[in-house]
């Protein structure tokens, strides 16, 4: 099975997982919809899409399995993301671009769905191919309002920026890890025991050092699966 990632394009909005395609939860103020939700929420996504595309440009990164949608990256200005004011660790800074989406699905059709390590690496991938994009156009740094779980019993309803826009969208569903993003480099600048806000750094050398040290992987990847046949050749 081959996977690539590649950025979003407007002719290409259904290589969007499931999910995705649908999830309003960052781009519609929850007073929006009085607690309704959309009757068309595929076409309320894709419109924002297409906003912030033609406006700012890509603003995503899709992961594809032979041809079939297996993850995404979608990232935009703060400006353009409602949500993005309504956390206790809000504003995003103004030199930053916000990540607000990292999310892995089941290849639909196949039964077949991303895990462990191969979860990683994709996730990974994402965001590389997020940051190359980002310092291309100039971009100083990426932030990401993370998430941390905490016991039911202890969150306070004033923490939690509840979702109103499709009734499978909440913060569980659609926020990073904040641990995932630690662990990519991200660093936390506004603490939170529930939210924090994370910022990466984003220079022509970050760049390089992400593109060489995923060219090494891909070559000892590479390495070890053409060992690994001959073996099974000569076995």
């Amino acid at each position: 099975m081959s996977t690539s990632v590649s950025a979003l394009t407007l002719d290409g909005l259904d290589k969007l997982p499931v999910h995705s395609r649908r999830c309003l939860f960052w781009e519609v103020e929850p007073g929006l919809t009085n607690g309704n939700t959309f009757s068309d929420p595929v076409f309320e996504k894709e419109a924002w899409l297409s906003m912030v595309m033609l406006e700012w440009g890509s603003c995503g990164q899709v992961a594809t399995s032979d041809g079939i949608p297996a993850g995404c990256a979608i990232y935009s200005p703060p400006g353009s993301v409602p949500r993005a004011n309504l956390f206790p660790t809000s504003p995003v800074s103004s030199d930053a671009v916000l990540l607000t989406t990292l999310r892995l699905e089941g290849i639909a059709g196949t039964g077949m769905s991303v895990h462990g390590e191969a979860a990683d690496d994709l996730s990974r991938r994402l965001v590389q191919a997020v940051v190359a994009d980002l310092i291309r156009r100039g971009v100083r740094a990426l932030e990401a309002f993370g998430i941390r779980e905490i016991p039911v019993a202890e969150e306070l309803p004033s923490d939690v920026p509840l979702a109103t826009s499709t009734r499978e969208c909440s913060p569980q569903q659609c926020m990073i890890a904040a641990d995932f993003l630690e662990d990519v480099g991200f660093e936390v600048i506004a603490p939170h025991h529930r939210f924090p806000r994370l910022r990466l750094e984003l220079d022509s050398d970050h760049g390089w050092k992400a593109d060489v040290e995923y060219a090494l992987d891909q070559l000892l990847a590479a390495a070890a699966l053409t060992e690994e046949r001959t073996m099974v050749g000569t076995g």
